[in-house]
């Protein structure tokens, strides 16, 4: 089981995180879903495959950033002797879980400088994904979903913060997919009912419970490593 706990903890942080996706990706789910066709807008099931199209592609990104890091977290392990790397990647990690979390309650924004710093990355790509619209395919909104995962957002970064921890690229990449399906319920929802779910999920309560819940992941994490 405890195998399976950083993969658990990762679909848990994602699902929690929907809190702060509303507010970061809210925006974007609204514009995609209404830059469809009228006759795609019409119903559930003529939105379904483009909202599934746009997710796919947004997963496919954060599995390949996860793939990444996590191969860097080998080439550190390197450095060092393997029993101490491996308890300095998991304070890493569970210290930008609790800063995560501290993030998504709104005590503490430190990881928006992230969002901020990965702004030079997204100037890049953004103008790309504009001329993909408006998205008359699923096909189009595949890719447009790919373009979509690489926006700047503290809690992609800090997930994969824990991936570089994970083990390997698999396993870093095996991490950011729970964290990803963790994330589909909300931007899902959001996307289909194009922002009716905004109302709970900005809820400071809501976003105080989630923050906690991810902090006492941290701190485990950090339990575990020291």
């Amino acid at each position: 089981m405890e195998a399976w706990l950083p993969y658990l903890s990762a679909f848990v942080v994602g699902l929690l995180g929907g809190v702060h996706c509303v507010g970061m990706c809210g925006g974007i789910v609204g514009a995609l879903t209404f830059g469809l066709p009228p006759e795609r807008r019409r119903g559930i099931a003529a939105m379904l495959p483009f909202q599934l199209a746009y997710n796919l592609g947004r997963i496919l990104s954060y599995v390949l950033a996860g793939a990444v890091m996590g191969g860097v977290g080998i080439l550190l392990a390197q450095l060092m002797p393997v029993y101490y790397a491996q308890r300095v990647l998991l304070g890493i990690a569970g210290l930008f879980m609790v800063l995560l979390g501290l993030y998504l309650s709104g005590w503490w924004m430190v990881l928006g400088r992230l969002e901020r710093a990965g702004g030079a990355v997204w100037r890049r790509l953004e103008p790309l994904g504009r001329r993909l619209l408006p998205v008359t395919s699923p096909g189009r909104a595949l890719v447009v979903g790919m373009i979509w995962g690489w926006i700047p957002c503290g809690l992609v970064y800090s997930m994969l913060v824990n991936a570089v921890a994970a083990g390997g690229a698999l396993q870093g990449a095996a991490l950011m997919l729970a964290f990803a399906l963790g994330t589909l319920p909300n931007l899902l929802l959001m996307g289909m009912l194009a922002g009716a779910a905004a109302r709970l999920s900005g809820s400071p309560l809501v976003r105080r419970v989630a923050g906690v819940t991810v902090m006492l992941f941290g701190l485990y994490t950090l339990w575990q490593a020291f």
